[in-house]
């Protein structure tokens, strides 16, 4: 069956949606006319006369007689129904995968809590994917937005977004980490702290040979591996290139398991004793790694994970974590939102909230074998 193409003026509503929602055209700023848009777009007048009519009846736009076609404030309350109560946008790398579902409901009881409407996206830690996100959220009549970034060390491809969201007046602030170039509150864990105390939790235990796992595309694995580094280097030990692996999320499905495989291969004296993952969902994948080089955890290897997921406990070797503090963190975020939404509290900068990372030790650690 064929695929039935979307209506001209329907491309033409998204166009102009999406000038508004990047601030291309600010609020009260005038369009070009019926004539220049059909000439850019090759539309014939009552292709756009009709895109701008629909707009104009959904609040995007207004008209003033004998001047032309205006860009409404969408942060006006006819855009923002009060009756309606608080609309939350929360956009994560992952909805249902994870750590992430325990972090939504906690964000999702806290806003039922107080009778607000949750929207919610997920990027599948793909920058287009986000884009969409953030431009659909913008349709809506938001109160604010919790939003993780996506692959935070590698830019900000969508700042113009953000930019949106500053000039509608639409508080936001972001989980796990942030983007460099955007000034917004942040809840996060201190990842390098994390880091640093997986590694000196197996430096204490006698680990000298220990190699570190960890996905470099956003931040928290950046920082974590920072941790790592500054543990070794403060016990006057050095990691050799071929114990630290730097992966992407492209990457994870293969690449850290192979590597892990090819140390484990090596004579008992070359390979590593210990490891520290970038998070317990790929722990959880070296435990496979280590039976099928005939090994065991933490008996030949001693095993770190991050988050204290529930996959941190599902297997028969309970992982040493660091934990993440997953529900907390959402209602926290709620809370830090509420504040900003007050009024009173406007004129006030709102700091980051920043979480003291504590090492869980299960049975996955233990002092290397003489």
């Amino acid at each position: 069956m064929k695929e039935q193409q979307t209506p001209k003026y329907m491309q033409l509503k998204q166009e102009i949606i999406s000038w508004i929602v990047t601030a291309q055209f600010k609020p009260h700023e005038k369009l070009p006319s019926e004539n220049e848009i059909g000439k850019q777009f090759e539309m014939s007048r009552q292709t756009v006369r009709q895109a701008l009519g629909d707009l104009e009846q959904e609040g995007w736009l207004y008209r003033v007689q004998g001047k032309g076609t205006f860009v409404s404030d969408q942060s006006a309350p006819e855009r923002k129904n009060s009756s309606q109560g608080m609309t939350i946008g929360m956009i994560t790398t992952h909805i249902s995968d994870y750590i992430f579902p325990t972090i939504v409901r906690g964000v999702e009881s806290s806003l039922r809590a107080v009778g607000a409407r949750l929207l919610l996206a997920s990027t599948d830690n793909e920058k287009d994917k986000e884009k969409d996100s953030l431009e659909s959220m913008l349709r809506e009549p938001l109160t604010g937005l919790i939003i993780e970034p996506t692959k935070s060390a590698e830019g900000n491809p969508n700042f113009n977004y953000f930019l949106a969201l500053d000039a509608l007046k639409i508080p936001y602030i972001m989980l796990n980490e942030r983007y460099s170039d955007v000034d917004a509150p942040c809840l996060r864990v201190d990842d390098e702290l994390g880091g640093y105390r997986a590694a000196e939790h197996l430096i204490k235990l006698g680990h000298t040979r220990i190699a570190g796992f960890f996905k470099t595309d956003d931040f928290q694995g950046v920082h974590r591996m920072r941790g790592f580094l500054r543990a070794h280097r403060e016990q006057g030990l050095s990691v050799p290139p071929e114990y630290l692996l730097r992966y992407t999320t492209e990457e994870k499905q293969d690449k850290p398991m192979q590597a892990l495989l090819a140390m484990l291969q090596r004579e008992p004296e070359q390979r590593p004793t210990a490891i520290i993952c970038y998070n317990d969902e790929l722990a959880v994948k070296m435990l496979d790694i280590v039976r099928r080089a005939g090994l065991t955890v933490p008996e030949d290897l001693s095993l770190v994970g991050f988050d204290d997921a529930n996959l941190a406990t599902a297997t028969e070797v309970k992982l040493t974590t660091v934990a993440h503090p997953k529900t907390e963190m959402g209602t926290d975020a709620v809370e830090m939102l509420l504040s900003m939404l007050d009024k009173q509290h406007q004129r006030r900068q709102t700091l980051d909230k920043v979480y003291d990372p504590q090492l869980v030790i299960r049975d996955s650690t233990k002092p290397p074998q003489s």
